[in-house]
């Protein structure tokens, strides 16, 4: 498990992280050298070029490049392993939702909390830690209630997962919590979710001539997981009951005429559970923060 590799663009600044070493095996270039990308590669697992001062130009995996601005902030004497303070492993996504197939992919999330002197320290910690291989994903403590507390569907999902592979007693502690971050902001979150992928469908329909259906059936299920959240002040995330429906939609089986009849339908049952629901306006900020200065005291 390692920090988030982030792609470069071309135009940035990089340090080089190991030596290049000519035939004769002599240092060609030190680590620490100084260029610019020139370009980028498909992906993470291509090379990229960069440039250095003298105009030449050599080709280096993403791995093997610091972003220039980064690179003082990222040395530490201490190579902690992030992914030994992980608190918290689900399965979310399909699988928890009830909507895999044989082929479907295990899309893991959670949250770490690393020492107290790497809080402290002058280096920080990592906002979140990404598996460069699986793209497993775990984010700080902190970073991870801020989101919850902003109804973010993702992380919310994450926290209620059914299928749960690890958990401290600090982490069933903040599942219990789940109540505090449930407010009306879920039906601000969930709209927005729709309406990207509203826009994705839209866009298909453009670019490709017609929708990925795949996008109309994530924009339903968030419907349908939102309206049980405003209505009933509990997360929903096994969508069973439209499972045959939904895995149809995404199959391209539905006309784009039923697929908009059942989405009307959907966005006036949400509409109508929020003018009802007894949801708090804003979530119960104290005992979130309670519980996270407990967590990181309990790491002294």
């Amino acid at each position: 498990m390692t920090q988030t590799l982030r792609p470069l663009y071309t135009g940035t600044q990089v340090v080089t992280l190991v030596p290049v070493i000519a035939p004769d095996n002599t240092v060609r270039r030190p680590v620490g050298s100084v260029g610019i990308v020139t370009r980028e590669p498909a992906g993470l697992s291509h090379a990229y070029r960069v440039r250095f001062s003298d105009g030449k130009e050599l080709s280096f995996l993403r791995r093997q490049l610091d972003v220039r601005r980064h690179h003082e902030r990222h040395a530490t004497s201490d190579d902690l392993n992030w992914a030994d303070f992980i608190q918290y492993r689900c399965v979310v996504g399909s699988r928890a939702f009830n909507l895999n197939s044989d082929t479907s992919d295990y899309d893991r999330r959670g949250f770490f909390l690393p020492p107290a002197d790497a809080h402290w320290s002058l280096w920080g910690i990592p906002k979140h830690i990404e598996d460069p291989v699986t793209r497993d994903t775990y984010w700080e403590l902190g970073r991870f209630l801020e989101f919850l507390l902003k109804a973010d569907p993702n992380a919310l999902e994450a926290l209620s997962s059914p299928l749960v592979e690890h958990a401290t007693p600090l982490a069933e502690e903040l599942r219990a919590l789940t109540p505090a971050f449930l407010s009306q902001l879920v039906y601000q979150t969930y709209s927005g979710y729709v309406m990207t992928q509203l826009k994705k469908l839209e866009a298909d329909v453009r670019n490709h001539g017609g929708p990925r259906w795949k996008h109309g059936m994530h924009l339903l299920r968030l419907l349908i997981s939102g309206t049980h959240i405003v209505r009933t002040g509990e997360m929903l995330l096994d969508v069973t009951p439209w499972r045959e429906q939904l895995l149809d939609i995404k199959r391209g089986e539905w006309t784009w005429e039923a697929f908009a009849t059942w989405h009307q339908a959907l966005q006036r049952d949400f509409e109508q559970a929020f003018a009802t629901t007894r949801l708090p306006e804003r979530p119960q900020r104290e005992p979130v923060n309670d519980y996270l200065i407990r967590a990181r005291r309990s790491m002294i």
